[in-house]
Parts: structure tokens; C-alpha cells; sequence
């Protein structure tokens, strides 16, 4: 269920000495200190304030004490807290993000590579660094034309944000190609922004950056406005979490659609190509924001067992109790610390998980997870034991015709 307008505005702009002044805030107050927050935590056995123990903190007037720890860096904003909590405190969406912009502004040193894709982003628009002249190279190779709004303005009825993944990355570049093949295949009206997009955003306010999300924000607002549209589609469950939690804020009220969504509400368009018969044993991993922020879990399930030949195996962890691959809230470019704190990658305990069911393809649909489980397969040297797909691969591997 996505947040109310009410909730939104005090998501945004909240500081910790104004906490207690909108309704979200009190309700942190009402914390029984059960403990399931830290027990769902899949980083908090590393944490020395873990959420229960932040808010006891904080009402005792303690705050600076964990502002100065590096526990909130540990923070991938899984939303299993907030999920899990029996008082419904938004910790993952109001509290975490709050004491975590501190708790990076005290560091001493920046993360690297955390600091390097903040930059990176704030320069180019995406956190590799890439060109924003090189973000539709991969259409070149696409087996369906794709339409650019700046090349061809007409209104469109899907306006498809593809996202820099999806842009730039090898691997992603595999998924759009294919995403454009499942939109063509169910008729879909769709155009992208070309070399005019940006990073959209993410959870957690941009790896809990305030002004570079800001930045994102009025400049993709600008460039919106330019064109017309009836819906937004995301393939990236950050951006779809960016848009729906943080854009409203700025006066933002499109019709959001994540990628899986659109493509399953046409799935009966879709079904006459899916022909051909794949003999996998699948488990799909449920994303964080894409299950437990925006309770997306059937859809993603029923798309993989339409293709002829699919045997679903599930993980232990599944839908609101999935394990997070570690990729949210920054950890995209925290691996490095975290390594050096002892730390287990989370992507390494899932794919565990995955093995662990026999299954021969692990399904993702968050472009955050395609080069984490690649990377996390190397690393088992399970390569001849399981791949990594995204969904709309498998879906377009089922077309008869191709």
C-alpha cells in the first residue's frame, strides 16, 4: 500500500529535533521494544543501535551516541523492520533515513565507493559515471525499434524509464532489450526519454543523500513536463520507490507502474507467444522494495509459471520474509566496508538459499540483483549449477518464434 499524501509530506524535510511534531513521528513513541525489528534486521547482529535501541536513544536524549556509530551504514533498507513491526512505525521510510544522513555526515571518511557513485550521479546522472550521449547505444541492438520523445514528442500512453542498469550495464542492456521485445509482444504504446533521462532516484532518499535526490527530482520533473503520457513503467524498484514516496512531495501525482505489474495486467495478450517449453527449476527472489514496500509478490510468480515447462521452487525466505540482497540504501557500493568489518554479503547468504531448493535458475526483477547473484555465483563457483535471469528474459526465451 503506498503512503498517503499526508504520510509523504513527512517523510521528506523531517529532522530529528522536529520528530515528535507530525503524527508518523509520535507513533514512533508507541515502540514497545519487542525486539522483532533487530531480529529481522539481516545486518543487525552487527549493529550497535539497532532500531529499538535508536529509539530508546532518542528518548533518553542520548541521540549524538548513535549518530556517532556507524550502525545506520549498515542500514540496506530491506523494509523488513518497518514490515515486521507490531506497532506499524515507518522506521524503514521516516526514522533509519533520518539518522542515517547524520550518521554519514560524521563520518570520518566516506565509503569510496559510496562517495564515488553519490558523485558520479550528481555529475552524470548515473552512478557509473557513463555519458549521458552512450544511455541508448543499446537500442541500436534492439530487435524492436524504440521510440525517443525527443527524436518523436507525439503523446504516448507508456512513458518506459528505463534507468541507468538498464542503460548502461552489459547485463542490463539484456534485459531491456528484452523488456522492449514483451512490450511489442502485448502492444504495448510505450517511448523512453533517451539521452534525456536521468537516475529517477531511489529508497532511502539516494543512499540518504538529501540534496542529490532533490537535484534528481527537479530535473527529472523538468523534463517530464515536456512531454505527454498516461503512465509511468519502472523496470527498477528504486526508482518506482522514488517515485512513489519522495516525488509526491514536489507536487508529482503520475500513474506509477513497475515493470512486472504492467507486463502481468496483459499477460493474456502475452500468452499465445509463450510457445516454447523450458524445462527449468526456478526460485525467484523477492526485491525489497518491489515485495515488501510495494507488495508486488504474486505477480512476478504467476508471469514465470506461464511459460510452458516451469517447475516455482521456493526459498525458505520468501515474500515478506525474503533476505535482501544487500544492494539498497547504498549497499550497491558498500561491500568493500562492510568486508572490512567481517561482514557476510548478503547476495552470498541468499544465493545459498537458492541452491539450497535445486533449482537451475535463480529470477530476479530488480537490475540491482542481476550483477549482485552474477557476482555472488563466481564467487560460490556455482556457474554450472545456476544463472541468474530476469524475468522478461525467460518470458521473451519462450517465444516460439524465436
Amino acid at each position: 500500500m503506498l503512503a498517503t499524501e499526508e504520510a509523504v509530506e513527512q517523510m521528506w524535510g523531517v529532522t530529528l529535533d522536529k520528530l515528535y511534531d507530525s503524527e508518523e513521528g509520535r507513533r514512533i513513541l508507541s515502540c514497545i521494544q519487542c525486539g522483532t525489528c533487530v531480529g529481522t534486521c539481516p545486518h543487525g547482529e552487527y549493529m550497535d543501535y539497532p532500531p529499538r535501541r535508536i529509539i530508546t536513544m532518542l528518548k533518553a536524549g542520548l541521540i549524538d551516541e548513535v549518530l556517532a556509530s556507524d550502525s545506520m551504514v549498515m542500514c540496506v533498507n530491506c523494509y523488513a523492520c518497518q514490515t515486521k513491526c507490531p506497532r506499524n512505525i515507518r522506521l524503514t521510510e521516516i526514522l533509519l533515513p533520518i539518522v542515517k544522513e547524520q550518521s554519514l555526515l560524521q563520518l570520518e571518511t566516506m565509503p569510496a565507493e559510496l562517495q564515488k557513485a553519490i558523485e558520479n550521479t550528481f555529475r552524470y546522472g548515473n552512478y557509473m559515471g557513463e555519458s549521458a550521449r552512450k544511455r541508448t547505444q543499446w537500442t541500436k541492438t534492439s530487435k524492436i525499434p524504440v521510440r525517443i520523445l525527443s527524436e518523436d514528442p507525439r503523446p504516448v500512453d507508456a512513458l518506459w524509464l528505463v534507468e541507468s542498469d538498464l542503460s548502461y550495464h552489459p547485463r542490463g542492456q539484456d534485459v531491456a532489450r528484452a523488456t522492449v521485445q514483451i512490450f511489442d509482444a502485448i502492444g504495448a504504446d510505450f517511448a523512453i526519454l533517451g539521452n534525456e533521462e536521468r537516475s529517477a532516484g531511489d529508497c532511502g532518499r539516494l543512499s540518504w543523500e538529501p540534496g542529490l535526490s532533490e537535484t534528481l527530482i527537479d530535473y527529472t520533473l523538468s523534463i517530464l513536463k515536456k512531454y505527454t503520457y498516461n503512465r509511468i513503467i519502472v523496470s527498477d524498484p528504486h526508482a518506482l520507490d522514488a517515485l512513489n514516496f519522495r516525488y509526491p512531495m514536489f507536487g508529482f501525482s503520475d500513474t506509477v507502474e513497475a515493470t512486472v505489474s504492467f507486463v502481468h495486467r496483459h499477460l493474456d495478450m502475452l500468452r499465445p507467444r509463450l510457445t516454447k517449453t523450458l524445462k527449468y527449476r526456478v526460485t525467484y527472489h523477492d526485491s525489497c522494495c518491489l515485495g515488501r514496500h510495494n507488495k508486488l509478490y504474486d505477480e512476478p510468480r504467476e508471469l514465470l509459471l506461464a511459460i510452458p515447462g516451469i517447475e516455482l521452487r521456493e526459498m525458505v525466505h520468501t515474500r515478506e520474509n525474503s533476505i535482501c540482497c544487500g544492494g539498497g540504501g547504498g549497499g550497491m557500493w558498500l561491500d568493500t566496508y562492510y568486508k572490512a568489518k567481517g561482514m557476510e554479503r548478503l547476495s552470498d547468504r541468499r544465493l545459498r538459499e537458492a541452491l539450497a531448493t535445486g533449482a537451475d535458475v535463480l529470477a530476479i526483477a530488480c537490475p540491482y540483483e542481476l550483477s549482485r547473484f552474477e557476482d555472488a555465483v563466481k564467487v560460490a563457483g556455482a556457474e554450472n549449477r545456476i544463472v541468474v535471469r530476469d524475468i522478461m528474459e525467460l518470458l521473451v526465451e519462450s517465444f516460439g518464434d524465436n
